[in-house]
């Protein structure tokens, strides 16, 4: 970020592609078209037309627009996120925050209980002290070990119900791009448009604790009618009855004719997930998953790989990420459709988590998420074969079948509270 000015106004000049935009700080309306190119300035006082999205990795790239879009705001700001971190890139972002409420802007934060519970009680006290809304959304049961219950899994942040960024990004140092440390491989979407006022009324509900009635209402009453809709909000939130995210996965499953890729980061799916990709492969759609190399869940990552087996043998390609720890959640098909957001394809995901997925029905934004997700496989990959598997240890065989036993009792653990209240 540079700062310059004039005698007139001062302008912050911003950017995260090789040109800067002066984004004018003077008593003018801040147009959020002008902050991510190449998105054109809608001159249309009528909000007839589709939602303008952008794919953005994550790393120095995502930091640089969210601190932008912070130092943006005018009105409000409500980031909710898995993991917030006392660490360098999350004091720099409540800094942006604390900030931003001196220009009288209001702003919510909203943090998982469990995975933002070691957060020291100065960091929070600083955040309140400065003027900041700030909760943590507390499961039924926890402890620094283990928790019974929601996980708040999605990442959100919404600023003046006019644009978002919604993804699989922590508040972490190890999101961003620091010295001697990449990023882990990570994806968001910044979208501005109609769908921003719906995601600002999601976050407000998840401040409020919401019910199924009010999810209800939402649905009906936050889209404008008569509008051709190119981005939908998905979500899954078992204790809700909300199961869209997964839906949307069977139906992409349903629909490809071609091609379909997953980047997922913990990938183990359950048996109507595998029949699904077993019946597009049969009918000739080219599946293919791009899947962690290198994990921060090393038995998660046992448990996966017990799997590989079956998905070689019925004709599904495998893409283990090398670069660093692989953490993004994102699928596209035919070049035509894609999801980004928190969703994993587990059943942690699938029944014991808070998840937000933006589905983006996009030939230009699926055809760049395609393009983006075969260069990682070109120059980050290492393709999986059988001759590999079929050489694995007795030892490594029997380790990684027992994780992924061990994991589907700890699954059926973490949701047995959820299936009792159904």
């Amino acid at each position: 970020m540079n700062f310059g000015g004039n005698d007139d106004a001062q302008k912050l000049v911003c950017s995260v592609t090789d040109v800067e935009y002066p984004i004018d700080h003077s008593g003018q309306a801040v147009v959020f078209s002008e902050i991510m190119k190449p998105f054109e300035i809608s001159t249309s006082p009528v909000s007839n037309t589709l939602e303008k999205t952008r794919l953005i990795q994550g790393g120095k790239e995502y930091f640089l627009l969210l601190k932008r879009l912070i130092d943006c705001a005018q009105d409000s700001i409500f980031l909710q996120t898995y993991i917030f971190e006392d660490d360098q890139t999350g004091t720099e972002i409540a800094n942006a925050l604390k900030t931003a409420v001196q220009r009288k802007v209001e702003v919510f934060i909203l943090v998982d209980g469990y995975a933002s519970g070691n957060l020291s009680r100065g960091f929070i006290h600083s955040l309140k002290e400065a003027g900041v809304n700030f909760r943590m959304f507390n499961p039924l049961l926890k402890s620094r070990h283990f928790y019974l219950g929601r996980r708040l899994h999605h990442k959100v942040m919404v600023v003046d119900a006019k644009c978002a960024l919604v993804g699989g990004i922590n508040i972490s140092d190890r999101y961003n791009d620091l010295p001697h440390q990449p990023a882990w491989l990570d994806w968001a979407v910044y979208v501005e448009g109609e769908v921003a006022k719906q995601l600002m009324s999601i976050c407000k509900m998840r401040v409020n604790r919401p019910t199924l009635k009010s999810l209800i209402n939402l649905k009906k009453n936050s889209l404008s009618q008569n509008v051709e809709r190119t981005v939908l909000v998905k979500i899954n939130d078992w204790v809700l009855r909300k199961m869209e995210i997964t839906r949307s996965y069977l139906n992409m499953f349903r629909h490809a004719k071609k091609e379909i890729i997953i980047m997922s980061a913990y990938f183990l799916p359950n048996g109507l997930f595998r029949k699904a990709m077993k019946s597009a492969v049969k009918r000739g759609v080219k599946v293919q998953l791009i899947l962690a190399g290198r994990s921060d869940v090393l038995i998660s990552k046992y448990a996966e790989r017990y799997m590989y087996r079956w998905l070689l043998k019925n004709g599904i390609e495998i893409y283990e990420y090398q670069r660093s720890v692989l953490h993004g959640k994102m699928a596209v098909y035919d070049g035509k459709w894609a999801t980004v957001g928190s969703y994993n394809v587990n059943n942690i995901s699938a029944y014991a988590s808070i998840e937000l997925n933006l589905a983006i029905s996009d030939s230009d934004f699926a055809n760049e998420a395609e393009f983006s997700l075969k260069k990682v496989m070109a120059t980050g990959c290492l393709r999986v074969t059988e001759e590999q598997i079929n050489h694995a240890s007795f030892v490594q065989h029997s380790f990684q079948r027992g994780a992924y036993y061990l994991f589907r009792i700890l699954f059926f653990f973490f949701t047995f509270y959820f299936k009792q209240k159904e």
